[in-house]
């Protein structure tokens, strides 16, 4: 899975125990920039090389893994 920038989506982070689950969980956004780097190395997943970065209504930014975001289509 390959998100486009202006993507609205949706923040999906299905452990609890994440520390940026109480932050981010269901918060919506756009995708506003993908960064690359090379995390495939550790995990296997080339998905894994491309880093999100969503801005939220507040103006604030982070950057997701893939697996983390929805379309908020779905």
């Amino acid at each position: 899975m390959r998100l486009e920038q202006g993507t609205e989506v949706r923040v999906d982070i299905p452990n609890r125990a994440d520390p940026d689950f109480e932050r981010y969980h269901r918060r919506c956004g756009t995708i506003v920039a993908t960064v690359e780097d090379n995390a495939s190395e550790l995990t296997g997943d080339a998905r894994d090389d491309v880093l999100y970065r969503v801005k939220f209504d507040d103006g604030s930014t982070q950057d997701f893994r893939w697996r983390d975001l929805r379309s908020v289509t779905e």
